[in-house]
Protein backbone atom coordinates (compact mmCIF):
# COMPACT_ATOMS: atom_id res chain seq x y z
CA UNK A 1 0.00 0.00 0.00
CA UNK A 2 1.15 3.19 -0.72
CA UNK A 3 2.92 5.95 1.46
CA UNK A 4 -0.10 7.68 3.08
CA UNK A 5 -3.14 5.24 1.83
CA UNK A 6 -3.91 3.88 5.49
CA UNK A 7 -7.10 5.66 5.88
CA UNK A 8 -8.50 4.74 2.29
CA UNK A 9 -11.88 2.97 2.96
CA UNK A 10 -13.46 5.76 5.05
CA UNK A 11 -12.58 8.45 2.50
CA UNK A 12 -13.64 5.71 -0.55
CA UNK A 13 -16.87 5.01 0.85
CA UNK A 14 -17.99 8.80 1.73
CA UNK A 15 -16.62 9.92 -1.89
CA UNK A 16 -19.05 6.89 -2.91
CA UNK A 17 -22.17 7.95 -1.25
CA UNK A 18 -21.47 11.86 -2.00
CA UNK A 19 -21.71 10.61 -6.15
CA UNK A 20 -24.84 8.23 -5.86
CA UNK A 21 -26.19 11.13 -4.25
CA UNK A 22 -25.46 13.98 -5.92
CA UNK A 23 -26.78 11.04 -8.94
CA UNK A 24 -30.46 10.70 -7.27
CA UNK A 25 -30.51 14.14 -6.83
CA UNK A 26 -30.12 15.40 -9.91
CA UNK A 27 -32.13 12.30 -11.38
CA UNK A 28 -34.73 13.28 -9.06
CA UNK A 29 -34.97 17.34 -10.14
CA UNK A 30 -34.24 16.18 -13.78
CA UNK A 31 -37.71 13.88 -13.47
CA UNK A 32 -40.10 16.28 -11.42
CA UNK A 33 -41.57 19.39 -13.52
CA UNK A 34 -40.81 21.62 -10.85
CA UNK A 35 -40.32 25.22 -11.35
CA UNK A 36 -37.23 26.93 -11.91
CA UNK A 37 -35.48 23.53 -13.09
CA UNK A 38 -32.20 24.97 -13.85
CA UNK A 39 -31.79 27.00 -10.76
CA UNK A 40 -32.29 23.86 -8.81
CA UNK A 41 -29.97 22.02 -10.72
CA UNK A 42 -27.47 24.73 -10.05
CA UNK A 43 -27.92 24.82 -6.44
CA UNK A 44 -27.38 21.21 -5.94
CA UNK A 45 -24.67 20.96 -8.02
CA UNK A 46 -22.75 23.71 -6.27
CA UNK A 47 -23.66 21.68 -2.90
CA UNK A 48 -22.33 18.65 -3.67
CA UNK A 49 -19.28 19.92 -5.29
CA UNK A 50 -18.26 21.80 -2.83
CA UNK A 51 -18.86 19.07 -0.43
CA UNK A 52 -16.83 16.20 -2.46
CA UNK A 53 -13.89 19.77 -2.75
CA UNK A 54 -13.94 19.58 0.95
CA UNK A 55 -13.54 16.10 1.50
CA UNK A 56 -11.03 15.55 -0.99
CA UNK A 57 -8.71 18.75 0.38
CA UNK A 58 -8.24 16.63 3.74
CA UNK A 59 -6.42 13.70 1.88
CA UNK A 60 -3.06 13.56 0.14
CA UNK A 61 -2.40 12.69 -3.67
CA UNK A 62 -1.66 8.89 -2.78
CA UNK A 63 -4.89 8.55 -1.16
CA UNK A 64 -6.98 10.18 -4.30
CA UNK A 65 -5.28 8.23 -6.74
CA UNK A 66 -6.26 5.38 -4.80
CA UNK A 67 -9.61 6.57 -4.85
CA UNK A 68 -9.40 6.53 -8.26
CA UNK A 69 -8.73 3.47 -9.14
CA UNK A 70 -11.05 2.25 -7.08
CA UNK A 71 -14.20 4.09 -9.00
CA UNK A 72 -15.84 3.18 -11.83
CA UNK A 73 -14.68 4.72 -14.88
CA UNK A 74 -18.28 7.41 -15.01
CA UNK A 75 -17.48 8.00 -11.22
CA UNK A 76 -13.60 8.33 -11.49
CA UNK A 77 -14.44 10.94 -14.36
CA UNK A 78 -16.78 12.63 -12.44
CA UNK A 79 -14.36 12.74 -9.03
CA UNK A 80 -11.28 13.69 -11.74
CA UNK A 81 -13.21 16.92 -12.83
CA UNK A 82 -13.72 18.23 -9.06
CA UNK A 83 -9.92 17.74 -8.26
CA UNK A 84 -8.20 21.22 -8.41
CA UNK A 85 -5.89 22.31 -11.16
CA UNK A 86 -3.03 22.83 -8.46
CA UNK A 87 -3.18 19.06 -7.61
CA UNK A 88 -3.72 17.51 -10.85
CA UNK A 89 0.08 16.70 -11.63
CA UNK A 90 0.60 14.84 -8.12
CA UNK A 91 -2.53 12.96 -8.54
CA UNK A 92 -1.84 11.50 -12.50
CA UNK A 93 2.07 10.31 -10.69
CA UNK A 94 -0.13 8.00 -8.24
CA UNK A 95 -2.58 6.70 -10.96
CA UNK A 96 -1.85 4.19 -13.40
CA UNK A 97 -1.18 4.71 -17.20
CA UNK A 98 -4.17 3.96 -18.37
CA UNK A 99 -6.05 5.36 -16.13
CA UNK A 100 -4.14 8.57 -16.38
CA UNK A 101 -5.08 8.67 -20.29
CA UNK A 102 -9.10 7.76 -19.40
CA UNK A 103 -8.75 11.12 -16.83
CA UNK A 104 -6.30 13.49 -18.51
CA UNK A 105 -5.84 12.30 -22.22
CA UNK A 106 -2.44 13.19 -23.86
CA UNK A 107 -1.52 15.00 -21.13
CA UNK A 108 1.76 14.41 -18.93
CA UNK A 109 2.32 14.92 -15.36
CA UNK A 110 5.34 16.97 -14.99
CA UNK A 111 7.89 17.96 -12.17
CA UNK A 112 6.74 21.17 -11.26
CA UNK A 113 7.52 21.20 -7.41
CA UNK A 114 10.72 20.69 -7.25
CA UNK A 115 13.89 19.68 -10.07
CA UNK A 116 14.90 16.40 -11.67
CA UNK A 117 17.87 16.33 -13.39
CA UNK A 118 19.50 12.85 -14.72
CA UNK A 119 23.18 12.65 -15.30
CA UNK A 120 24.33 10.01 -18.36
CA UNK A 121 28.01 9.28 -19.32
CA UNK A 122 28.04 9.48 -23.40
CA UNK A 123 31.46 9.20 -25.03
CA UNK A 124 33.47 10.01 -22.03
CA UNK A 125 31.64 13.10 -20.91
CA UNK A 126 28.67 13.40 -18.70
CA UNK A 127 25.71 14.90 -20.23
CA UNK A 128 23.15 16.80 -17.75
CA UNK A 129 19.09 16.19 -18.74
CA UNK A 130 16.61 18.01 -17.01
CA UNK A 131 13.34 15.64 -16.56
CA UNK A 132 10.04 18.00 -16.88
CA UNK A 133 7.66 14.71 -17.74
CA UNK A 134 7.99 10.82 -17.59
CA UNK A 135 9.08 10.79 -21.60
CA UNK A 136 12.43 12.65 -20.66
CA UNK A 137 13.27 9.11 -19.04
CA UNK A 138 12.59 6.56 -21.35
CA UNK A 139 15.69 6.57 -23.22
CA UNK A 140 18.34 7.23 -20.58
CA UNK A 141 21.14 5.36 -18.93
CA UNK A 142 21.44 7.28 -16.06
CA UNK A 143 24.49 7.28 -13.81
CA UNK A 144 22.92 9.60 -11.33
CA UNK A 145 19.24 10.94 -10.70
CA UNK A 146 19.22 14.09 -8.36
CA UNK A 147 15.69 15.03 -6.83
CA UNK A 148 15.65 18.37 -5.63
CA UNK A 149 12.47 19.52 -3.70
CA UNK A 150 10.46 16.94 -5.17
CA UNK A 151 6.88 16.39 -3.89
CA UNK A 152 6.15 12.73 -2.47
CA UNK A 153 4.21 11.66 -5.44
CA UNK A 154 6.94 12.22 -7.70
CA UNK A 155 9.47 11.07 -5.85
CA UNK A 156 6.90 7.56 -5.32
CA UNK A 157 6.68 8.19 -9.13
CA UNK A 158 10.13 7.13 -10.15
CA UNK A 159 10.77 4.78 -7.00
CA UNK A 160 7.93 2.78 -8.81
CA UNK A 161 9.77 3.91 -12.01
CA UNK A 162 12.62 1.85 -11.27
CA UNK A 163 11.72 -0.44 -8.57
CA UNK A 164 12.95 0.94 -5.70
CA UNK A 165 12.00 2.95 -2.36
CA UNK A 166 13.11 6.62 -2.37
CA UNK A 167 12.57 7.71 1.59
CA UNK A 168 12.02 11.30 1.93
CA UNK A 169 15.00 12.84 3.99
CA UNK A 170 13.30 14.80 6.61
CA UNK A 171 11.58 12.40 7.97
CA UNK A 172 14.88 10.09 8.89
CA UNK A 173 16.80 13.21 10.98
CA UNK A 174 15.89 11.25 14.28
CA UNK A 175 17.63 7.71 13.24
CA UNK A 176 20.11 5.42 14.64
CA UNK A 177 23.42 5.68 13.38
CA UNK A 178 23.00 2.15 12.60
CA UNK A 179 19.75 2.69 10.34
CA UNK A 180 20.84 4.76 8.02
CA UNK A 181 23.25 2.96 6.48
CA UNK A 182 22.15 -0.50 5.61
CA UNK A 183 21.70 -2.96 2.06
CA UNK A 184 18.43 -4.55 0.98
CA UNK A 185 17.83 -7.93 -0.21
CA UNK A 186 16.85 -6.07 -3.98
CA UNK A 187 20.52 -5.00 -4.29
CA UNK A 188 19.94 -1.74 -2.81
CA UNK A 189 22.28 0.09 -0.90
CA UNK A 190 20.59 2.79 1.55
CA UNK A 191 22.79 5.88 2.90
CA UNK A 192 21.48 8.94 4.86
CA UNK A 193 24.03 11.52 5.39
CA UNK A 194 24.35 14.92 6.44
CA UNK A 195 25.94 17.63 4.64
CA UNK A 196 27.17 21.30 5.92
CA UNK A 197 25.37 24.23 4.62
CA UNK A 198 27.28 27.48 6.06
CA UNK A 199 25.54 30.27 4.57
CA UNK A 200 25.57 34.31 5.81
CA UNK A 201 26.96 33.64 8.99
CA UNK A 202 24.05 31.02 9.87
CA UNK A 203 25.35 26.84 9.44
CA UNK A 204 23.66 23.79 9.52
CA UNK A 205 23.15 20.40 8.28
CA UNK A 206 20.83 19.39 5.59
CA UNK A 207 20.12 15.57 5.19
CA UNK A 208 20.84 14.04 2.21
CA UNK A 209 19.40 10.33 1.36
CA UNK A 210 21.32 8.56 -1.14
CA UNK A 211 19.98 5.16 -2.65
CA UNK A 212 22.22 3.10 -5.21
CA UNK A 213 20.16 0.61 -6.97
CA UNK A 214 21.35 -1.47 -10.71
CA UNK A 215 24.29 1.13 -11.15
CA UNK A 216 22.53 4.39 -10.90
CA UNK A 217 22.80 6.87 -8.08
CA UNK A 218 20.01 8.59 -6.92
CA UNK A 219 20.32 11.34 -4.28
CA UNK A 220 16.58 12.81 -2.55
CA UNK A 221 17.19 15.95 -0.75
CA UNK A 222 14.58 19.43 -0.43
CA UNK A 223 17.53 21.86 -0.21
CA UNK A 224 20.38 23.39 -3.10
CA UNK A 225 23.70 22.52 -1.36
CA UNK A 226 27.14 24.20 -2.46
CA UNK A 227 28.77 20.54 -2.54
CA UNK A 228 26.03 19.45 -5.45
CA UNK A 229 27.03 22.26 -7.68
CA UNK A 230 30.53 22.00 -7.15
CA UNK A 231 30.24 18.22 -7.95
CA UNK A 232 28.23 19.13 -11.17
CA UNK A 233 31.15 21.97 -12.21
CA UNK A 234 33.85 19.77 -11.63
CA UNK A 235 32.02 16.96 -13.81
CA UNK A 236 31.27 19.26 -16.54
CA UNK A 237 34.97 20.67 -16.50
CA UNK A 238 36.99 17.31 -15.86
CA UNK A 239 35.54 14.59 -17.81
CA UNK A 240 36.26 11.16 -17.57
CA UNK A 241 37.21 11.33 -13.44
CA UNK A 242 33.70 9.90 -13.09
CA UNK A 243 33.02 6.08 -14.36
CA UNK A 244 29.85 5.30 -12.10
CA UNK A 245 27.54 6.22 -9.20
CA UNK A 246 30.49 4.69 -6.40
CA UNK A 247 32.75 7.03 -8.01
CA UNK A 248 30.16 9.92 -8.32
CA UNK A 249 28.92 8.89 -4.16
CA UNK A 250 32.89 9.29 -3.08
CA UNK A 251 33.13 12.46 -5.15
CA UNK A 252 30.61 13.62 -3.16
CA UNK A 253 31.88 13.04 -0.04
CA UNK A 254 35.06 14.57 -0.69
CA UNK A 255 33.87 17.26 -2.09
CA UNK A 256 31.93 17.53 1.67
CA UNK A 257 35.15 17.13 3.09
CA UNK A 258 36.92 20.23 0.78
CA UNK A 259 33.74 22.53 1.29
CA UNK A 260 34.32 21.71 5.62
CA UNK A 261 37.58 22.39 5.27
CA UNK A 262 36.87 25.37 3.37
CA UNK A 263 34.31 26.92 6.71
CA UNK A 264 37.39 25.95 8.92
CA UNK A 265 39.56 28.11 7.19
CA UNK A 266 36.84 30.90 7.31
CA UNK A 267 36.57 29.56 10.86
CA UNK A 268 40.36 30.66 11.56
CA UNK A 269 40.29 34.07 10.29
CA UNK A 270 37.34 35.07 12.42
CA UNK A 271 38.98 33.77 15.14
CA UNK A 272 41.75 35.42 14.51
CA UNK A 273 40.52 39.10 14.53
CA UNK A 274 38.48 37.91 17.70
CA UNK A 275 42.11 36.87 19.46
CA UNK A 276 43.20 40.41 18.02
CA UNK A 277 40.28 42.09 19.86
CA UNK A 278 40.59 40.17 23.04
CA UNK A 279 44.25 40.29 23.43
CA UNK A 280 44.15 44.13 23.74
CA UNK A 281 44.73 46.21 26.60
CA UNK A 282 41.08 47.19 27.14
CA UNK A 283 38.11 45.06 26.12
CA UNK A 284 34.63 47.22 26.81
CA UNK A 285 31.24 45.37 28.11
CA UNK A 286 30.03 46.35 24.56
CA UNK A 287 33.03 44.81 22.69
CA UNK A 288 33.13 41.93 24.88
CA UNK A 289 29.36 41.16 24.29
CA UNK A 290 30.44 40.92 20.59
CA UNK A 291 33.38 38.88 21.37
CA UNK A 292 31.44 36.37 22.76
CA UNK A 293 28.56 35.99 19.64
CA UNK A 294 31.23 35.63 17.69
CA UNK A 295 32.84 32.94 19.59
CA UNK A 296 29.64 31.46 19.85
CA UNK A 297 28.81 31.22 16.16
CA UNK A 298 31.89 29.64 15.32
CA UNK A 299 31.88 26.90 18.15
CA UNK A 300 28.58 26.47 16.60
CA UNK A 301 29.89 25.76 13.51
CA UNK A 302 33.07 24.09 14.55
CA UNK A 303 30.99 21.58 16.31
CA UNK A 304 28.78 21.01 13.02
CA UNK A 305 31.63 20.34 10.71
CA UNK A 306 33.18 17.36 13.40
CA UNK A 307 29.61 16.16 13.28
CA UNK A 308 29.18 15.76 9.32
CA UNK A 309 32.86 14.59 8.99
CA UNK A 310 31.91 11.86 11.32
CA UNK A 311 28.64 11.04 9.59
CA UNK A 312 30.50 11.05 6.61
CA UNK A 313 33.38 8.97 7.94
CA UNK A 314 30.77 6.68 8.83
CA UNK A 315 29.26 6.52 5.36
CA UNK A 316 32.83 5.98 3.56
CA UNK A 317 33.64 3.28 6.18
CA UNK A 318 30.36 1.45 5.76
CA UNK A 319 30.88 1.41 1.95
CA UNK A 320 34.77 -0.29 2.50
CA UNK A 321 33.29 -2.48 4.55
CA UNK A 322 30.58 -3.97 2.33
CA UNK A 323 32.94 -4.39 -0.21
CA UNK A 324 30.75 -2.21 -2.61
CA UNK A 325 34.32 -0.56 -3.95
CA UNK A 326 36.91 -1.50 -6.93
CA UNK A 327 40.52 -1.40 -5.92
CA UNK A 328 40.83 2.13 -6.90
CA UNK A 329 37.64 3.54 -5.14
CA UNK A 330 39.03 1.84 -1.83
CA UNK A 331 42.05 3.99 -2.44
CA UNK A 332 40.08 7.20 -2.91
CA UNK A 333 37.58 6.05 -0.05
CA UNK A 334 41.46 5.60 2.34
CA UNK A 335 42.38 9.31 1.29
CA UNK A 336 38.91 10.59 2.49
CA UNK A 337 39.13 9.20 5.78
CA UNK A 338 42.40 10.36 6.01
CA UNK A 339 41.27 13.62 5.09
CA UNK A 340 38.73 13.73 7.91
CA UNK A 341 41.13 12.48 10.57
CA UNK A 342 43.14 15.25 9.67
CA UNK A 343 39.91 17.96 10.02
CA UNK A 344 39.52 16.51 13.30
CA UNK A 345 42.77 17.68 14.19
CA UNK A 346 42.24 20.96 13.29
CA UNK A 347 38.53 20.71 14.93
CA UNK A 348 40.12 19.46 18.15
CA UNK A 349 42.54 22.86 17.89
CA UNK A 350 40.02 25.39 17.14
CA UNK A 351 37.83 23.95 20.38
CA UNK A 352 40.86 24.54 22.51
CA UNK A 353 41.66 28.13 20.69
CA UNK A 354 37.41 28.79 21.26
CA UNK A 355 38.00 27.75 25.29
CA UNK A 356 40.58 30.35 25.60
CA UNK A 357 39.29 33.40 23.94
CA UNK A 358 36.06 32.42 25.57
CA UNK A 359 37.66 32.21 29.34
CA UNK A 360 39.62 35.51 28.33
CA UNK A 361 36.86 37.35 27.45
CA UNK A 362 34.53 36.35 30.53
CA UNK A 363 38.50 37.29 32.42
CA UNK A 364 38.22 40.91 31.04
CA UNK A 365 34.66 41.38 31.58
CA UNK A 366 35.56 40.04 35.59
CA UNK A 367 38.49 42.58 35.11
CA UNK A 368 35.53 45.30 34.11
CA UNK A 369 33.33 44.51 37.11
CA UNK A 370 35.81 44.55 39.59
CA UNK A 371 37.08 48.16 38.69
CA UNK A 372 33.57 49.37 38.96
CA UNK A 373 33.67 47.70 42.63
CA UNK A 374 36.81 48.89 43.43
CA UNK A 375 35.59 52.27 42.71
CA UNK A 376 32.60 51.75 44.71
CA UNK A 377 34.87 50.74 47.21
CA UNK A 378 36.94 54.19 47.13
CA UNK A 379 34.16 55.93 46.96
CA UNK A 380 32.69 54.33 50.37
CA UNK A 381 35.99 54.88 52.28
CA UNK A 382 35.67 58.33 51.41
CA UNK A 383 32.35 59.37 52.12
CA UNK A 384 31.96 57.26 55.42
CA UNK A 385 34.17 59.31 57.42
CA UNK A 386 31.81 62.56 56.01
CA UNK A 387 28.80 60.40 56.89
CA UNK A 388 30.00 60.41 60.65
CA UNK A 389 31.04 64.08 60.67
CA UNK A 390 27.78 64.81 58.99
CA UNK A 391 25.47 63.54 61.36
CA UNK A 392 27.62 65.14 63.98
CA UNK A 393 26.40 68.28 62.55
CA UNK A 394 23.19 67.49 62.57
CA UNK A 395 22.75 67.18 65.85
CA UNK A 396 21.40 69.21 68.87
CA UNK A 397 24.90 68.80 70.98
CA UNK A 398 26.93 69.90 67.82
CA UNK A 399 24.22 73.28 67.85
CA UNK A 400 25.06 73.71 71.83
CA UNK A 401 28.89 73.65 71.46
CA UNK A 402 28.93 76.35 68.68
CA UNK A 403 25.98 78.69 70.31
CA UNK A 404 28.29 81.23 70.57
CA UNK A 405 29.59 81.34 67.34
CA UNK A 406 27.13 82.39 64.16
CA UNK A 407 25.78 79.38 62.85
CA UNK A 408 27.12 80.37 59.36
CA UNK A 409 30.30 80.51 60.34
CA UNK A 410 29.85 77.24 62.55
CA UNK A 411 28.60 75.28 59.32
CA UNK A 412 30.51 76.39 56.70
CA UNK A 413 33.48 75.59 58.87
CA UNK A 414 31.85 71.99 58.93
CA UNK A 415 31.65 71.88 55.26
CA UNK A 416 34.85 73.06 55.19
CA UNK A 417 36.72 70.40 57.24
CA UNK A 418 34.65 67.79 55.69
CA UNK A 419 35.77 68.63 51.84
CA UNK A 420 39.26 68.09 53.55
CA UNK A 421 38.75 65.01 55.16
CA UNK A 422 37.71 63.48 52.05
CA UNK A 423 40.33 65.01 49.77
CA UNK A 424 42.88 63.69 52.38
CA UNK A 425 41.00 60.24 52.33
CA UNK A 426 41.36 60.14 48.90
CA UNK A 427 45.06 60.93 48.85
CA UNK A 428 45.33 58.77 51.09
CA UNK A 429 43.96 55.44 49.07
CA UNK A 430 45.49 56.58 45.98
CA UNK A 431 48.67 56.37 47.92
CA UNK A 432 48.19 53.43 49.08
CA UNK A 433 47.13 52.03 45.61
CA UNK A 434 50.22 53.13 44.00
CA UNK A 435 52.34 51.72 46.67
CA UNK A 436 50.40 48.22 46.09
CA UNK A 437 51.11 48.34 42.08
CA UNK A 438 54.67 48.98 42.51
CA UNK A 439 54.85 46.02 44.59
CA UNK A 440 52.85 43.90 42.58
CA UNK A 441 55.46 45.09 39.52
CA UNK A 442 58.56 44.50 41.21
CA UNK A 443 57.20 41.35 42.73
CA UNK A 444 56.73 40.23 38.40
CA UNK A 445 59.72 41.94 37.50
CA UNK A 446 61.56 39.25 40.32
CA UNK A 447 59.47 36.11 39.06
CA UNK A 448 60.78 36.83 35.37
Amino acid sequence: MREGSGRTPMPLHTITDMLNRQKIVENMVRTQGMRRHELVTAVVQKQHTAEVQATLGRLSAAEIGELLESLSAEDAQRLWDLVGEAREDDILWEVSTDLARQLAGSREPRFRQGQVCAYEIKNGRMHVVTITSSRDLENLKPIWIDLLGVSDSERGWIARRYGLELPNPDKLTDLEVSARYYEEEKDEIHLHSNFLLDREGTSRSVPVAFVVHKGILFAVRNEELPVFRLQRLRMRNHPGEISDCMDLMLALYAADVEYSADSLEDTYATLRQVSQQVLSEKVSDEAAASILSAIAEEEDLNSRIRGNMLDTQRAVSFLMRGRFLSPIQLEDAREIIRDIESLNTHTAFLFEKINFLMDATVGFINVNQNKRVSQLTVAGVIFMPLNVLASIGGMSEFSMMTHSVPWPVAYSALILGMILLGWGTYVAVRFYEKRRQRREAQDRVRSE
